[in-house]
C-alpha cells in the first residue's frame, strides 16, 4: 500500500540536486522529494538528457519541469517517465528574471488557459501523475480571483494535483529571495482552495519551518506540506523527524548514525571521480542546534575542497562533533 506523501521538500535551485535528495532520503523514507527545477527547452531543444540522471534509491522523486510549449514539455515528461521519475510538476511559482524571460515560472499565473493546456498535454504524454505548483497570483492580480480560476482549469486539465505557495510574486521589483519573504502569507485563501477543491490533492508551501506547522496543515486537510530552507538548513529537525512524526515510523537514533549511514554513497561517489564537497555542501546543517554543531561545519567546509578530502574527512568531523559535544557537557 501506497503512504499518503503529507511532507515534501521543495524544488530548490542549485540546492536539490542528486546528491542533496539522496542525503534527504536517508533522513527519511517517506518524504516526497523534487528535482531542482530542469527546463523543457535543456532537455528538448538543448539535448541535455544527463540532467535527468538520478540514483533510484533517492525515489519517489518528482521531476519539475519550466517551460510554457504544450508539445516540448510533453516530449520532456515523457522523457522524465522514462527515466524512472515518480511524477512530473510544472513550475508555475519561480519568480526570477531569468525564468520570467523564458516566459515559465510565476509569469504563467498570468496564463491560465496557456498552463491548462500544457497540463493537458502532459498528462496525454505520461501515464505518472502530472501536478503544478503555484502562487497565489503575481504582481497586481487579485489572488481571489486568480487562484480558484487557475486550479479549477488545471484540475480539468488532468492535473493530479497542485502545491500552493501562499504568496504573491512580485515579478518586478523584488529579487526572487525577498520574494520568498516580502508578500504575506495568505493562508486562509489557500486553506479556502482546499473546501473549494476537495477533488484534486493539494499541498501547501511558504514560510513553514516546523513539522507542527505541517501537521496543523495536514489536520486542515491539506494532503501534503512542502518545506523548503528549513529542510535544507535543519535537516535532521525536519527530515530526521518527519517519519516518525507524521507516519509513525522511526528512522534514526541520532544524526551522527545518519551521517554514517552516508558513507557508503559518498564512497562511491568518489571512486567514480566525484568531489568530496559535492555531496557534503548540502549535510553541513545536520547537526543543526546540536552541541558540536560548529566543529561538524568547520571540518567540513575547510576540508571537503581540497583534493583528496574522501570519507576519512567525515569521519573526522564526527570526531570534532563528539569532542566539541563533551566539552560543551562539561561546561
Amino acid at each position: 500500500m501506497t503512504l499518503p506523501i503529507r511532507l515534501s521538500v521543495a524544488p530548490m535551485m542549485d540546492w536539490t540536486d542528486r546528491h542533496c535528495r539522496m542525503f534527504h532520503r536517508t533522513l527519511s523514507r517517506h518524504a516526497l522529494l523534487y528535482t531542482e527545477m530542469i527546463t523543457s527547452a535543456a532537455l528538448i531543444r538543448g539535448g541535455a538528457v544527463h540532467l535527468l540522471d538520478h540514483d533510484a534509491r533517492e525515489g519517489p522523486v518528482v521531476l519539475q519541469l519550466g517551460g510554457s510549449d504544450p508539445a516540448e514539455l510533453a516530449a520532456a515528461a515523457a522523457l522524465g517517465q522514462g527515466a524512472g521519475y515518480a511524477r512530473i510538476d510544472l513550475n508555475c511559482g519561480c519568480p526570477s528574471d531569468r525564468v520570467q524571460s523564458g516566459t515559465f515560472g510565476a509569469v504563467l499565473m498570468r496564463d491560465a488557459p496557456r498552463v491548462a493546456a500544457c497540463v493537458a498535454a502532459m498528462v496525454a504524454a505520461v501515464q505518472v501523475p502530472v501536478t503544478v505548483k503555484c502562487r497565489i497570483g503575481v504582481d497586481d492580480q487579485n489572488p481571489t480571483q486568480v487562484l480558484p480560476d487557475f486550479i479549477a482549469r488545471v484540475a480539468d486539465a488532468g492535473a493530479a494535483g497542485v502545491t500552493v505557495h501562499a504568496r504573491k510574486a512580485w515579478l518586478a521589483g523584488l529579487s526572487p529571495k525577498e520574494n520568498r519573504e516580502i508578500p504575506p502569507l495568505d493562508y486562509d485563501l489557500v486553506r479556502a482552495m482546499r473546501a473549494r477543491f476537495p477533488g484534486i490533492e493539494m499541498g501547501i508551501n511558504g514560510g513553514i519551518t516546523s513539522l507542527d506547522q505541517a501537521q496543523g496543515f495536514l489536520a486542515d486537510g491539506f494532503d501534503h506540506a512542502m518545506i523548503g530552507r528549513a529542510a535544507y538548513h535543519q535537516p535532521w529537525v525536519i527530515l530526521g523527524g518527519a517519519d516518525a512524526a507524521l507516519w509513525w515510523e522511526a528512522r534514526w537514533p541520532d544524526p551522527a548514525t545518519a551521517a554514517r549511514a552516508m558513507l557508503p554513497y559518498i564512497a562511491a561517489h568518489l571512486d567514480a571521480g566525484g568531489r568530496l564537497h559535492q555531496v557534503t555542501r548540502h549535510m553541513l546543517g545536520l547537526f543543526y542546534a546540536c552541541p558540536g554543531a560548529r566543529a561538524w561545519k568547520r571540518v567540513l567546509s575547510e576540508g571537503a575542497h581540497l583534493d583528496g578530502a574522501g570519507v576519512a574527512l567525515v569521519e573526522q568531523a564526527l570526531e570534532a562533533v563528539m569532542t566539541e559535544a563533551e566539552r560543551v557537557a562539561v561546561g
